[in-house]
């Protein structure tokens, strides 16, 4: 099945690359989710739009990703959430809740979709995530969740 990625999967490619996938992989995962569309030549019009789309938010160069490593490195973001007597969460932290926590915190402006969480975070604590900056450049930050 030929398809035309509209987000970033890992393993598979950016948004508005031509993947050639198994059926069942693109009709019962990729296209449900909301992270690729049929190839089509009305669709592959789209490809320069959505290129255009991804450039612009994207990390132009490794020098730029570095800085941006660098100052992630030194930041010390904190998240104030509700949580029980026992330090569990009611809930879980998502990665647009550390987006927003580390644009609060002084930091650059993240993309949510970058930031991987390896395990979710239900307790409070300090927790280390790590955020895909470049194909090559990746930034590790400390995230403290206070009960609040």
């Amino acid at each position: 099945m030929k398809l035309i990625l509209t987000n970033e999967v890992s393993g598979l490619g950016a948004p508005g690359d031509v993947v050639e996938v198994k059926d069942g992989y693109g009709r019962n995962y990729l296209i449900p989710r909301g992270y690729a569309m049929r190839w089509t030549r009305g669709a592959e019009r789209q490809i320069e739009t959505i290129k255009k789309a991804r450039d612009a938010r994207e990390i132009r160069d490794i020098g730029t990703a570095k800085e941006v490593a660098g100052q992630l490195g030194a930041l010390r973001v904190r998240l104030t959430t509700r949580a029980g007597d026992s330090g569990r969460l009611f809930g879980s932290i998502t990665t647009g809740d550390i987006a927003d926590a580390v644009k609060a915190a002084g930091g650059p402006v993240l993309d949510r979709r970058r930031i991987e969480i390896r395990n979710p975070i239900k307790s409070v604590g300090s927790h280390k995530i790590t955020v895909k900056l470049h194909p090559e450049v990746s930034a590790s930050v400390d995230v403290d969740v206070v009960a609040g």
